[in-house]
């Protein structure tokens, strides 16, 4: 979601090596209209993640947005508010005066430049700013939005980089997470000499690494989930490992030309199975303005969302360049108005039941997004790569929406969702 994001996926590695070294639309909608559903539960949050670099803007856009929203997620990351205890405060407390909900960004902790945000993570415990925050806004306050795109870092950073810089050096750190590395590097080192890949169930160390290393050991998990604060984030893949890493919410990302039913399956799955919630960040369609795509277009996905059971659908809002409002034009705040005003009144048909569930390989992190994406980061498409998109896309074609993608794990079983259909990866589509 952030608009550094593809030059973060090559700065990933940079940063693990930097602890080690110290001690890392064609949206579906139709096809089950007509059938009989219950109507869908209107009790969403709906809003904005604000990207804007002064309370001021905020304030604005809240006033803008406040007779057709119901959440603002102060998603500033690391900028001048974030750094500022007051100006968040100010900020928040603006927005709950309008009845909005609040999430808060407050940053990475521990990450090379953390000071600037010390106000926040520095502290022995969070559970006094916890308090501090339930006292004042209450039920508004919701949690915070911490990291971003941990999974879709994982799949798209430069791990050969990392390796040719690393190496064997590995072996030379203290570190758990260096252990896990030297591992997958061992496998990779036996895949360039003599082309050994993976069995079909041999992903379980590049799974551990990230659910234990990446997410579980990184220290702003650890204090929210020590403290009870709920923690959110968005991402455009490997949901499923978000969730077993410790994350409580997860946004799934519609934009960059993605399926959206895709997408939404992988994130509404596993929060099912898992017992989690989900809901959709609407982020950039292109890498230049008008960033966003076209109000109609947005609509379209906001319907989806909260049809396919959405608890949360906001819409990303960054940069400002200038701009009262930021990326956002007349057509989007229609376009929101418009779906308020659905979900309030029209109240579309729910899909979000549990009726086909496609199960995937255990701990086979593959993108899904291309024919060409990488497992885990780490590997080429393996021998259930083809078969694997071919399923995937028939299913989808099928369902929609109302598909959701697991994953083979005794952890979750797939009876407990009560599927009316399932099928797997390498098993005959309708």
């Amino acid at each position: 979601m952030s608009s550094s994001r593809r030059n973060r996926k090559f700065l990933i590695p940079a940063f693990l090596i930097a602890i080690l070294a110290v001690s890392m639309l064609a949206v579906y909608m139709s096809q089950f209209n007509s059938a009989k559903q219950t109507k869908a539960d209107p009790n969403v949050y709906v809003g904005i993640a604000f990207g804007g670099n002064t309370t001021q803007q905020a304030e604005t856009l809240i006033d803008k947005v406040k007779g057709y929203t119901n959440l603002f997620i102060l998603d500033v990351g690391r900028n001048p508010i974030s750094e500022n205890q007051t100006k968040v405060e100010e900020i928040c407390d603006y927005a709950v005066s309008q009845n909005l909900s609040v999430i808060i960004n407050l940053g990475i902790k521990d990450a090379g430049d953390a000071s600037s945000w010390g106000w926040f993570w520095n502290q022995p415990s969070l559970d006094a700013m916890k308090q501090r925050w339930t006292e004042k806004w209450g039920n508004k306050f919701l949690g915070i939005y911490y990291n971003d795109e941990p999974g879709g870092i994982q799949l798209d950073a430069s791990w050969r980089r990392f390796y040719e810089y690393v190496g064997e050096n590995l072996t030379k750190v203290d570190f758990p997470a260096a252990q896990s590395l030297y591992d997958i590097y061992q496998k990779l080192l036996k895949y360039v000499e003599n082309g050994t890949k993976p069995t079909p169930d041999d992903y379980d160390l590049e799974a551990n690494f990230f659910i234990q290393q990446v997410i579980m050991g990184d220290p702003g998990i650890q204090n929210l989930t020590a403290s009870g604060i709920t923690s959110f984030t968005s991402d455009y893949g490997l949901y499923w490992w978000d969730y077993m890493g410790g994350y409580n919410v997860m946004l799934a990302e519609l934009g960059w030309n993605a399926s959206v039913a895709e997408q939404i399956a992988l994130v509404k799955g596993a929060a099912r199975l898992q017992n989690k919630e989900w809901g959709t960040m609407i982020t950039w369609k292109y890498d230049d303005p008008p960033y966003l795509d076209s109000g109609e277009q947005i609509y379209n996905q906001m319907v989806a969302s909260y049809q396919a059971g959405a608890k949360y659908i906001a819409v990303f809002n960054y940069p400002y360049n200038g701009s009262v409002y930021g990326t956002l034009t007349d057509e989007h705040f229609a376009s929101l108005e418009k779906f308020w005003n659905t979900i309030t009144t029209k109240k579309p048909v729910d899909l979000s039941s549990p009726l086909a569930a496609l199960v995937l390989p255990r701990n086979f992190g593959w993108g899904l997004r291309n024919p060409n994406d990488t497992i885990w980061g780490f590997w080429t498409a393996d021998n259930r790569t083809e078969q694997t998109a071919l399923v995937t896309s028939r299913l989808l074609s099928y369902y929609g929406i109302r598909l959701d993608i697991v994953y083979d794990d005794a952890l979750f079983p797939i009876e407990h969702a009560n599927y009316q259909h399932i099928y797997y990866w390498n098993s005959t589509t309708p």
